[in-house]
């Protein structure tokens, strides 16, 4: 019998398995016997312990994946045809050391809105009714069988798993399977379509960690070999406990996990710590430029030299403490820490937008008087009150966000670091709306006005400027957030670039390019300094564009 079915893999022992998983069905589909689950379940669960399954021997793989296939088939057509049998019994269930099994007999005439929740040891299962009921009549109950193995999953991950066998966009690392191996079945034996996804809840044998990646599969014996595949299947929601998988058809299904990140490469680290040290030198000229140069003292500047005294201790803290994980408290505190000073960084870069936006509004409405106090009640409370607010209620929602076990940051769980992106990207969109305004400003005045052309131009120049340097910081973070699939470690090499060069950027745009810096530059190399002149010159800022532009 076993040769008629099976054309390979006839050895003694694989028939044996083969022919004692068949009597056993047969047994339990034989017309007119009455049966229970316990009777299912003791002696298909005695079969896991058959040498066929077991750890080493000679057996192929293809001979294992195809006595597991036909016993997880085996053992939903039987727990249906026990459920059929006993309508008396609405809800059937068993556990043994092997598995847990329940069953649900429904009759279609009563399927409406309900869900259906059936467990199996710490898994359970939830079916929406109306989704087989078309393939049902009252004359034709149908049932539903939820299978929960102790052990499969051990068999499955020792004998089976290989790097080939994932069938994902992206391959997995140090990959394994973390919970039991639960199989669901409805109907009445015959195959039937789904018009709403099964969701599982499986738990994870093993806790899972921050850098790891949970995914939902279901087993498929294909050709020559059984293979887990993802097609189908979804992961909802996971944390370090539970995942819940959404799946369009039912099987028999499993948690994979493993390593997706992109790996700890030498090259990698090199160019992040040598371009932080790069950029720290940069902000640091930055600073003091911003600071010394008294002919450049502006609002504009002063926006300027809060965002760089941001990212300089930002950077700095990066760079020499992100990955001192020893401690939970302290890791936690560090990344608290670095998500305040990044998230004050794009807002001082929000004031700088603002207050752009501000002066060149007054050019076209003959009034300055929102530039001039803009210095005294906004910008200070709000650079560094709004991302303080920021952290204390992310802190305050989910105080176990902050710290992971590699790296001193915002953790991925439960999309806590959205609470950095999301204010992120707010201000991107923000800034981006206050600089196309204020381009369509300029644009009008410069084709009207003859008088003071150079001082628009000049004003339009720093506009650039402010855009720049706004798609300079944006683009940071937003390259991290394409980190995925094949060009994963390309993204990777381009966010630690563009990311480590930022100080280098505003340094060179606030103040290698700005013609007054290097007057002073000059001053200084030369050890003289000239007398301030007693009207002060214009300086590409916002500010001497309110206070020195004529009103026309």
């Amino acid at each position: 019998m076993c040769k008629d079915i099976f054309q390979q893999g006839n050895t003694s022992e694989f028939c044996s398995f083969m022919n004692s998983t068949l009597v056993n069905l047969e047994t339990m589909c034989a017309e007119d016997r009455a049966t229970s689950l316990e009777e299912v379940a003791r002696p298909f669960g005695s079969l896991l312990n058959s040498s066929i399954l077991s750890a080493g021997g000679s057996k192929s793989k293809w001979e294992v994946a195809s006595a597991v296939t036909f016993l997880l088939q085996s053992v939903e057509l039987a727990a249906l045809t026990v459920a059929l049998r006993s309508p008396e019994k609405k809800t059937q269930n068993v556990t043994t050391e092997f598995m847990a099994i329940e069953t649900l007999f429904v009759q279609a005439a009563s399927c409406g809105d309900e869900v259906f929740r059936l467990r199996g040891q710490e898994e359970t299962m939830d079916v929406h009714c109306n989704a087989v009921a078309r393939a049902a009549t009252e004359a034709n109950p149908w049932a539903v069988a939820f299978i929960s193995y102790s052990t499969l999953d051990s068999i499955i991950s020792t004998t089976l798993l290989d790097e080939g066998d994932l069938m994902a966009d992206e391959k997995m690392r140090n990959f394994h399977l973390n919970s039991r191996v639960v199989s669901g079945a409805i109907g009445d034996g015959r195959p039937m379509n789904l018009s709403k996804p099964v969701n599982f809840t499986l738990r994870h044998r093993q806790a899972k960690k921050e850098e790891e990646e949970a995914r939902c599969v279901h087993w498929k014996f294909i050709p020559g070999k059984g293979t887990w595949a993802e097609d189908g299947c979804k992961s909802l929601q996971t944390n370090s406990t539970h995942t819940i998988c959404s799946c369009d058809h039912l099987s028999s299904f499993a948690l994979l996990m493993g390593h997706t990140g992109v790996e700890e490469s030498y090259p990698l680290t090199v160019v992040t710590y040598v371009g932080l040290t790069f950029s720290l030198l940069c902000l640091l000229l930055a600073i003091l430029t911003f600071l010394l140069c008294r002919s450049i003292r502006n609002v504009s500047t002063s926006l300027h030299l809060q965002l760089c005294l941001c990212l300089f201790l930002a950077d700095l803290l990066f760079l020499t403490a992100v990955t001192r994980t020893r401690s939970q408290v302290v890791c936690a505190v560090i990344a608290g820490f670095l998500h305040y000073l990044f998230l004050a960084g794009f807002t001082w870069m929000f004031l700088e937008g603002l207050h752009l936006f501000l002066t060149v509004r007054n050019l076209k409405v003959v009034n300055y008087t929102s530039a001039s106090r803009f210095k005294k009640r906004f910008m200070y409370p709000f650079g560094y009150g709004f991302p303080a607010l920021v952290v204390a209620i992310s802190a305050a929602v989910n105080p176990g966000g902050y710290g992971t076990s590699k790296h001193c940051w915002l953790s991925l769980e439960r999309g806590f670091h959205w609470s950095f992106l999301g204010p992120v990207c707010a201000i991107i969109l923000i800034n981006l709306t206050f600089f196309i305004v204020t381009l369509w400003i300029l644009r009008d005045k410069l084709s009207s006005l003859n008088e003071d052309v150079s001082t628009l131009k000049d004003t339009r120049l720093l506009t650039f400027k402010a855009i720049a340097q706004l798609f300079i910081l944006g683009c940071t973070w937003s390259l991290g957030l394409f980190q995925v699939g094949s060009a994963k470690m390309v993204m990777a090499y381009l966010f630690n670039i563009v990311n480590s060069l930022q100080g280098a950027f505003i340094f060179l745009v606030h103040c290698l390019l700005n013609r007054q810096v290097r007057e002073e530059y000059r001053r200084w190399m030369k050890g003289t300094r000239k007398p301030r002149p007693t009207t002060q010159t214009f300086s590409p800022s916002v500010s001497t564009v309110a206070t020195n532009t004529k009103v026309v």
